[in-house]
């Protein structure tokens, strides 16, 4: 898919030294940082729907003791 995007003029400064260092092109470099940060986002989500459930009650929840304790049978 492609997509078009403006960046601020300090942005594509920052975005061009990286490429003009490493001859990679500047759309390689963009979808390889959004492919990254997708999966960061990806996690925070699942990670926030989870704090969601344990402060709503339905996730249970276990101490360190008894996590270690789990761990030793």
């Amino acid at each position: 898919m492609a997509t078009s995007i403006r960046l601020t003029p300090d942005a594509a400064h920052r975005l061009n030294v990286p490429v003009s260092q490493t001859g990679r092109s500047k759309a390689f470099s963009l979808r390889e940082m959004i492919e990254r940060d997708l999966e960061d986002l990806e996690d925070y989500a699942l990670a926030r729907e989870g704090l969601e459930r344990v402060r709503a009650g339905t996730e249970p929840v276990s101490s360190a003791a008894e996590a270690r304790k789990s761990l030793m049978r």
